[in-house]
């Protein structure tokens, strides 16, 4: 018990108050990062998309576009592997490695979102075929062209893809957000506030 009196009994009487504007700013970060994350990912997937057209139509002389479906998979994919990642912001795996250069943890970071996302859209891939009643082996989506080899070749494409994103997020990080903003966009207008 707290004797009366005491400056937490103080603290006491703002501490809802506090805590919604504090649950309210939490909020708008995570929302804010998601939007980041999931706008970065969907780009990324649809350009995915546009480079598996364009090579069909390259050496399979495939005169017909890709169906609209794989774009829409790219935004489902990309709202459910910006959770992900998100995810994987909150845990700060990549930061557990306090280590200079920065590039370990960017590259740490990077590494664990590609593994995550293979692993999610195999997850996808087979919970939806399990749903429609084909069986376990046959859910499984051939990555990459299918094989051992597109594997590889799609988790590494996505790993190098995801460095420019992580290695962003963790220089931001380390000379501030104001500062980032300051070297890529310029001197803010005058009057407005710079948050570091």
């Amino acid at each position: 018990m707290n004797d009366a009196g005491r400056p937490e009994d103080a603290d006491a009487d703002r501490s809802p108050h506090a805590r919604l504007q504090k649950m309210k700013h939490v909020a708008a970060e995570q929302l804010r990062s998601y939007t980041i994350f999931f706008l970065y990912i969907w780009v990324l997937l649809g350009m995915f998309t546009l480079h598996e057209e364009i090579a069909l139509r390259t050496h399979a002389g495939a005169i017909q576009a890709i169906p609209f479906a794989p774009h829409g998979f790219a935004l489902v994919n990309a709202l459910v592997l910006a959770k992900v990642a998100l995810v994987v912001e909150e845990l700060r795996l990549g930061a557990r490695i306090k280590a200079q250069p920065l590039i370990y943890p960017i590259v740490i970071e990077a590494f664990l979102l590609g593994v995550l996302f293979i692993a999610m859209h195999v997850l996808e891939s087979v919970a939806s075929g399990l749903m429609h009643g084909q069986a376990l082996a046959a859910s499984v989506p051939a990555i990459g062209g299918g094989g051992f080899l597109g594997l590889v070749f799609a988790a590494s494409s996505f790993f190098v893809a995801m460095i420019p994103f992580c290695g962003f997020r963790h220089v931001a990080a380390a000379i501030g957000p104001g500062r980032m903003r300051t070297l890529l966009l310029g001197q803010p207008a005058q009057g407005s506030t710079e948050r570091d």
